[in-house]
């Protein structure tokens, strides 16, 4: 599904990446925690395809394609999701109309039809159910006035649409209560299957009580410096990250 190879970034001249590996295979969910400033969202943002960022060195291979020269908006067409920390408001603009809009285009990317007004409300009605979205949300404008586990759990329902290969939620679990945190976690597991995967990024241990991760990575200054399963979710929330640096020698 995705290979990294040897990943480095920077902006503005600052070394962000400094050699990331990973590769994820399809029907897997893999898990990235680390420390504030480690790197964790700038490699959700690179692999979103956002330009913030310049690569100096590496590749990126998606099923089995170098993507490092599709644009943001193709990536998306090719399945891939990227659950924002803090989505954006977009007022004026109706929930209906924006993933309409967004799931006819990725229809036709594919060489589909697009589905008629009748179709795609049956279709959202569908979706919103599976995630437990309150109607009144999918009627309003994109998160306007929604408060933080609402865009959170509206952001779900967009992946839900969108039915990605290749999910990446950076920091979903940010400001969310248990109840909103277990919707949210809900959400994402009813949408697995064996075709498409999911990357998690979080701080903390909690969202993995939800999401159960196959494998968990620590990213620790631009690296991967320590991959095995659950378990070492479950250390980091016991030791903390100063016992990676322990651990390092450092």
């Amino acid at each position: 599904m995705l290979v990294i190879k040897n990943l480095h970034a920077e902006i503005n001249g600052k070394k962000i990446l400094k050699g990331i590996n990973l590769e994820v295979k399809p029907g897997e969910v893999h898990a990235i925690m680390g420390p504030n400033g480690s790197g964790k969202s700038t490699l959700s943002a690179i692999l979103a395809g956002k330009e913030d960022f310049e690569v100096t060195e590496g590749d990126i291979f998606y099923q089995g394609n170098d993507i490092s020269e599709l644009s943001v908006e193709d990536r998306a067409k090719e399945g891939i999701f990227l659950s924002f920390q803090y989505p954006v408001e977009i007022p004026g603009v109706s929930m209906i109309n924006f993933m309409k809009t967004a799931v006819n285009e990725q229809r036709k990317y594919k060489g589909l039809k697009p589905m008629s007004s009748a179709e795609f409300l049956k279709y959202m009605r569908e979706m919103k159910d599976l995630v437990e979205l309150k109607s009144d949300l999918a009627n309003r404008s994109v998160n306007e006035g929604f408060s933080g586990g609402e865009k959170k759990r509206n952001e779900i329902f967009q992946m839900a649409m969108l039915k990605p290969k290749l999910a990446i939620l950076d920091e979903t679990d940010s400001g969310l209560d248990i109840d909103a945190l277990r919707i949210v976690a809900n959400g994402v597991n009813k949408l697995k299957t064996p075709e498409n995967s999911v990357i998690v990024i979080t701080h903390y241990q909690r969202l993995l009580d939800f999401i159960i991760p196959d494998v968990v990575h620590v990213l620790y200054e631009g690296k991967i410096v320590k991959t095995a399963g659950k378990e070492l979710a479950y250390q980091l929330e016991e030791k903390g990250y100063n016992w990676i640096k322990e651990e390092l020698g450092e």
